[in-house]
C-alpha cells in the first residue's frame, strides 16, 4: 500500500478525473442495464408497460438496498474492483439466465407428457404447472433486483474510494459523485435511444457489459496498489471479458433457440424496432402450405391460416355499408393484409397510417442487406399480395393522433375509416382508443361513410369491448353497432362499426343484394348481418361500463384487467 502522506493537489485532481470518467461510464450501463430488462420482461411477459414501469421500480429500490449494503464492505477499493466483474456478468448474461428459466417452464408440461405416456393433444393444467408459470412471471423481476441490488453499491464505494484517495472527509463528495452520476445516466438514455434499441437485445447486454468491464478494468490497473490480490482479478477480468465476447458472437442465435420455445411454432424472424419488437414465426405441416404467424411484444397478431377471417370481417362490412369506396383511410394495419381486401374494390386512394416504418418495410419486401427476400418474408408479402407497395397506395409512417391533424387541415375526406390497431395493452395505444381521436376520426369521415374499429374480444376482455363502443358513441357517431365472430387463432373476436348519419350499418348491409359485387373467400351477407347478434344478456352491463375519455386510460385498464391472466408467450 502507498505511503500515509496527503497528497498533492496535482494527484487529487487525476484521481477525481479517473473517477469521474470511471463513474460516468457505469451510469450509463446502469441506465441501459434498466432499459434493456424493462425490455425484454415487456417481451416476454406481454403487459409492456407494467414490465417496463414495474422492473424501474423494482431496480430502484434494489439500488436502494444495495447502497445501504455497501457500508458493510471494509476495503472499498478491492470491493469497487470485484463488484464491476460482478455486475458485467449478470449485466451480460441477464436476458439468456430470463430466456432459459422461462423456457424451461415452457416445456415442463410437454415434458412432462411425455413421460407419462399422455397423449400430445391434452394440455396439463395441474397445480405444479400453473405454480411454475406464476412463479415464473416474477423471474425478471428477481434478475432485475439483484442487478439492481449490485449497482446501488457502485456509488457509495466510489464515493468512499475518492475520500480514501483525498485522505480527508470531503464535504461535497456525494454532490460530485451524484452529479457525474445523473449526467452518465443521461447519456446512457441517449445511447439506448439512439443506438441500443436498434441492435439485438443480446448485443445490447454485450456492449453494456462491456464498456462495464473496460471501467472495472482501468479501475482496476489505476489502482492496483490498493486492491488485494490483484492479478486474481485481471484474470476475472480476462475470463469475463471472453464470456461476453462468446455472447456477443453467439448470444442471439442461443436466445432465438430459447426463444422457439416460448411460441408454438419455430422463429424464423425476431427484430426490435424503435416502437416495438416483432417475431415471425413458421409452422410447417406435410402436404400443407405453410402457417407464418406474427406476434408484436409477444402477442399474437395474425396467423396466415385464419387471418382471411379477421380481415375480412374487418374491412367488408365497412366497405359494403358505405356509400362509396374511392377514398379509404386505414389507421394501424402495417402488416398490408387489410390493405389487401380493400384494394380489391378498386379505391382512387388508400391512405395508410402506421408508426413503425420498420415493420412496414418488412411487409413491403423491402431488405437492406441483399436483394432476394429471405422464404419467409417472400410468403408474406405475396400473402399481402404486395399492397403496400401498389401505387393506389399512400404510406405514411407516423403517430395518426399526429398525422390525423395533418389530414383535417388539408381539407381530406374519406368514403370509409378502417381502423386496425393492436389491443390497447399500451397507454400509448390507449389514445388512439379515445372518444378525442373518434371525434377527429368523424371529421375525417364523409357523411354517409362508415368506420370499423377492431375491438378486442367479446369474450376474454368485454368491458374493454363495450367501453370501445360507448366511447365512439360519445364521440358523436349516430348509429354505432358491434359484432363479433369465432377467429380460430384467437376465439372469439369483435368489431365496432358506426355511421356518421343515415341507416344503421346492418340495415345497409340487410339491403344488399344476396350475390355481392366484390367476391371474397369468407364473407357472405347471411355471415355478416348473424354476426351482429349475441346472446340475450350480453349488453345488461353496459351502463356500468365507462367510455374512454383522454387521458383517463380506462380503457387500458379494462384490457389489461382482464387480460392479466392470459397475455404473454408463456401463458
Amino acid at each position: 500500500m502507498p505511503k500515509n502522506t496527503m497528497p498533492k493537489n496535482s494527484d487529487k485532481l487525476l484521481h477525481d478525473i479517473s473517477l469521474i470518467l470511471i463513474m460516468g461510464v457505469l451510469a450509463g450501463c446502469g441506465l441501459i442495464y434498466e432499459y434493456l430488462l424493462s425490455h425484454y420482461a415487456g417481451r416476454i411477459l406481454g403487459s409492456v408497460e407494467t414490465a417496463i414501469y414495474g422492473m424501474i421500480g423494482i431496480m430502484i429500490v434494489a439500488m436502494g438496498a444495495g447502497s445501504f449494503s455497501a457500508k458493510y464492505f471494509k476495503h472499498p477499493f478491492s470491493a469497487f474492483a470485484w463488484l464491476e466483474v460482478i455486475v458485467a456478468t449478470v449485466g451480460a448474461g441477464s436476458v439468456l439466465m430470463i430466456a432459459a428459466v422461462v423456457g424451461f417452464v415452457v416445456v415442463l408440461p410437454q415434458a412432462i407428457a411425455e413421460a407419462y405416456g399422455l397423449p400430445f393433444d391434452i394440455r396439463l393444467y395441474g397445480s405444479l404447472i400453473k405454480l411454475s408459470s406464476y412463479l415464473v412471471s416474477f423471474f425478471p423481476f428477481v434478475v432485475g433486483f439483484v442487478l439492481g441490488f449490485l449497482l446501488g453499491m457502485e456509488i457509495p464505494l466510489i464515493a468512499r474510494v475518492r475520500e480514501s484517495l483525498h485522505k480527508e472527509h470531503l464535504q461535497h463528495n456525494t454532490g460530485m459523485i451524484y452529479g457525474v452520476d445523473y449526467i452518465g445516466a443521461g447519456l446512457g438514455a441517449a445511447i439506448w435511444v439512439l443506438f441500443m434499441l436498434r441492435v439485438d437485445i443480446t448485443t445490447a447486454a454485450s456492449l453494456t457489459a462491456s464498456a462495464n468491464l473496460l471501467a472495472g478494468l482501468f479501475f482496476l490497473l489505476r489502482y492496483w496498489a490498493y486492491i488485494s490480490a490483484p492479478l486474481f482479478l485481471l484474470f476475472a477480468h480476462v475470463l469475463i471479458a471472453l464470456l461476453v465476447a462468446l455472447l456477443f458472437a453467439l448470444g442471439e442465435d442461443s436466445l432465438t433457440r430459447m426463444s422457439n420455445v416460448l411460441y408454438k411454432d419455430k422463429v424464423v424472424h425476431s427484430e426490435s424496432t424503435n416502437y416495438q419488437h416483432f417475431s415471425v414465426t413458421e409452422r410447417r405441416i406435410k402436404n400443407q402450405a405453410t402457417i407464418y404467424s406474427l406476434y408484436i411484444n409477444g402477442r399474437l397478431q395474425f396467423s396466415s391460416n385464419d387471418e382471411v377471417i379477421y380481415h375480412s370481417m374487418l374491412v367488408y362490412p365497412a366497405l359494403y355499408s358505405s356509400a362509396r369506396q374511392e377514398e379509404i383511410l386505414v389507421i394501424g394495419g402495417g402488416d398490408g393484409l387489410a390493405l389487401r381486401d380493400i384494394l380489391r374494390w378498386k379505391p382512387k386512394e388508400v391512405t395508410l397510417i402506421d408508426l413503425d416504418n420498420q415493420l412496414l418495410d418488412f411487409f413491403k419486401g423491402q431488405t437492406g442487406d441483399s436483394d432476394e427476400l429471405p422464404t419467409y418474408q417472400a410468403a408474406l408479402v405475396e400473402l399481402n399480395e404486395a399492397s403496400l407497395s401498389d401505387p393506389a397506395v399512400n404510406v405514411i409512417a407516423g403517430d395518426a393522433f399526429i398525422e390525423i391533424d395533418k389530414l383535417l387541415d388539408e381539407g381530406r375526406s374519406y368514403d370509409a375509416i378502417i381502423v386496425d390497431l393492436p389491443d390497447p395493452s399500451h397507454p400509448d395505444l390507449n389514445k388512439l382508443y379515445s372518444d378525442h381521436f373518434y371525434a377527429r376520426l368523424r371529421l375525417l369521415l364523409a357523411g354517409d361513410g362508415v368506420m370499423a374499429v377492431q375491438s378486442t374480444s367479446p369474450y376474454h376482455a368485454k368491458k374493454a369491448f363495450l367501453g370501445i363502443g360507448k366511447t365512439i358513441r360519445l364521440a358523436g357517431f349516430s348509429s354505432v353497432e358491434q359484432y363479433h365472430q369465432n377467429i380460430p387463432s384467437f376465439g372469439e373476436w369483435g368489431w365496432t362499426i358506426a355511421s356518421k348519419m343515415g341507416k344503421p350499418p346492418s340495415q345497409r348491409l340487410k339491403d344488399l343484394p344476396s350475390k355481392l359485387p366484390v367476391d371474397d373467400a369468407w364473407v357472405t351477407k347471411e355471415l355478416m348481418l348473424a354476426a351482429f347478434q349475441f346472446s340475450a344478456q350480453f349488453f345488461s352491463e353496459l351502463s356500468d361500463v365507462k367510455a374512454n375519455k383522454l387521458g383517463s386510460h380506462q380503457l387500458y385498464h379494462y384490457h389489461h384487467e382482464a387480460w392479466s391472466e392470459k397475455e404473454g408467450a408463456i401463458d
